[in-house]
């Protein structure tokens, strides 16, 4: 493995090691020790206490941040008939029924939200492909399939900063928050709003400690772990 180079090694030394900071703290030594030029991402990550491989273990949902994350959402809606106007009307980037349907199959996804309405999903299967590997594919589960009359309310929640979580293979959320340049009290509230949700979608089969350790870190920044009675205070 690579060594991290000097600016990571510089601002590593501000972390002390093997301490876990309240969440306001964690917050701010995140936006201290990130060194890239342009605005990263802060993200958060999360070590589960499920198993990974129980169907009944399985965590996954969806958080609307206050604050958004601080970028343009490009949605794309798959609907026909009255429901391609209601997308449009709602501020849909891209709707529409085959025309869309080719256009992805043939490799375009240059969006980052796809809703579909649930009498497209039949033609948007096909799609898996492509809009799997992005993690893409509408999704009931993920509140990505609604009706025509829903799909502003889902448009607007996706233009506000709409997170989709889930259990990856080795039993960690990693979740995005927000950006460097975000005030600490934002980040603070996405982060908050984040927590709330994950918590409110622990399964029925998780016993023992819900979340083990979570770490907080930047675009090429060091991770910066927290304190869990701190998180999960604020996550209640």
């Amino acid at each position: 493995m690579a060594e991290h180079g000097k600016k990571y090694q510089e601002v590593a030394k501000l972390i002390e090691h093997g301490k876990a900071y309240p969440v306001a703290e964690a917050i701010e030594l995140a936006k201290k020790t990130s060194y890239s030029k342009f605005d990263g991402s802060v993200q958060v990550h999360l070590k589960m206490g499920v198993d990974p491989r129980a169907s009944d273990q399985q965590v996954r949902g969806i958080a609307i941040l206050p604050h958004g994350l601080g970028k343009k959402v490009r949605v794309l809606v798959f609907a026909q008939g009255e429901a391609i106007k209601i997308a449009e009307d709602a501020g849909a980037d891209y709707a529409g029924a085959d025309d869309l349907i080719k256009k992805v199959e043939e490799g375009w996804t240059e969006f980052d939200v796809a809703i579909a309405t649930p009498d497209m999903m039949g033609r948007v299967g096909k799609l898996g492909k492509v809009l799997g590997r992005k993690g893409l594919m509408p999704n009931p589960k993920s509140g990505t399939v609604a009706t025509a009359k829903d799909l502003p309310r889902v448009i607007q929640d996706a233009r506000k900063g709409r997170v989709e979580f889930r259990l990856d293979r080795t039993g960690i959320i990693h979740a995005v928050v927000g950006k460097v340049s975000f005030e600490a009290s934002k980040l603070q509230e996405n982060l908050q709003s984040l927590m709330e949700a994950i918590i409110k979608a622990k399964p029925s089969g998780a016993k023992g400690q819900y979340v083990k350790t979570a770490y907080l870190s930047t675009t090429m920044g060091p991770g910066v772990r927290i304190d869990l009675k701190s998180l999960m205070a604020a996550g209640e």
